[in-house]
C-alpha cells in the first residue's frame, strides 16, 4: 500500500482537486483505492457525493473506538472508496494529543488496510500542526501544490527543511505548481525555471477546475480530454515514476 498526502501550510492552493482526480486516475487504473478527507469543511467528501458524517466523529476514529474501515463510503467510481470528512475533525490535533506517540498515530490506524488498498490519499488542511506531522509520518509521498512565487517556494524549503530534521520515518516531499496562470509574468519565470523536487507537470487555474463542486465529479471524469485533465494524468505519471 502505497500512502500519498496532498499537504500544504496554505489554503486554497488546490490540494482537493487534486487529491480527487489523483485518486480517481489511479482507481481508474484498477487499483484499490482510497482518499480520506482530513479536512474539517470537506470538499473532497462533497465533490464525491458522500455525506460528510462519520460515527462517533473523529474521537472514534483516532480512540481506534471505531476501526477505519467501518467508517469507509464507495464513491460512484468503481474501486476508488472515501473515508469522509466529519465537522469533528477539527479537533483532531486535541485528540492526537492525548495518544501516546500522536506523530505515528494515522500510521498505525492506516496499517490493518495494507491488504485492502493498493493506494491511499490523504487530502490535509492547511495547517503546521500535531495533524500535520502525524501525517507527515504516515505518508510515502507528500505532494505540495505550490502557486508560482517566491513565498511558496520558501514554504517548499521550510517544509523539506522540517522532513529532513525528524527522525525515523521521512516521505518523499515534490512540489509541483498549481493555478498557473501563463498571463502572469512572475508565473510564466517560476514555472520555466527548473528546481529539484519540482514536478515538470503543472496544473494551470482554468475555470473548468472549479466546475468541479457544482458537477460534483473529478475533472478527469466530465472533461477527460482537457487541458487540466491532461496535466493531472501528467502529475499522476510522474508521481507513479
Amino acid at each position: 500500500m502505497r500512502t500519498i498526502a496532498l499537504y500544504n501550510i496554505k489554503g486554497g492552493v488546490g490540494k482537493t482537486s487534486t487529491a480527487v482526480n489523483l485518486a480517481y486516475l489511479s482507481a481508474r487504473q484498477g487499483r484499490r483505492t482510497l482518499l480520506w478527507d482530513l479536512d474539517a469543511q470537506g470538499a473532497a467528501t462533497f465533490i464525491l457525493r458522500v455525506r460528510p458524517r462519520v460515527k462517533g466523529g473523529g474521537e472514534a476514529l483516532i480512540r481506534a473506538a471505531r476501526p477505519l474501515d467501518a467508517a469507509i463510503k464507495a464513491s460512484d467510481f468503481e474501486h476508488l472508496d472515501l473515508l469522509p470528512a466529519d465537522f469533528t475533525y477539527r479537533h483532531l490535533d486535541l485528540l492526537l494529543d492525548e495518544q501516546s506517540k500522536p506523530t505515528r498515530r494515522l500510521a498505525r490506524l492506516l496499517r490493518p488496510l495494507r491488504r485492502e488498498y493498493d493506494d491511499v490519499f490523504l487530502d490535509c488542511p492547511p495547517s503546521m500542526s500535531l495533524l500535520s506531522e502525524s501525517v507527515l509520518r504516515a505518508a510515502d509521498t507528500v505532494l505540495v501544490p505550490l502557486i508560482p512565487a517566491t513565498l511558496s517556494l520558501r514554504t517548499m524549503d521550510q517544509l523539506r527543511d522540517f522532513v529532513r530534521d525528524q527522525p525515523g520515518h521521512r516521505p518523499r516531499v515534490r512540489g509541483f505548481y498549481s493555478m498557473v496562470d501563463r498571463r502572469k509574468r512572475l508565473h510564466r519565470e517560476v514555472v520555466d525555471t527548473p528546481r529539484d523536487g519540482i514536478a515538470a507537470a503543472s496544473i494551470p487555474a482554468l475555470s473548468i477546475v472549479e466546475q468541479m463542486a457544482a458537477r460534483r465529479e473529478p475533472v478527469v471524469h466530465f472533461a477527460p480530454r482537457s487541458v487540466v485533465s491532461q496535466r493531472y494524468r501528467d502529475l499522476w505519471n510522474e508521481t507513479l515514476a
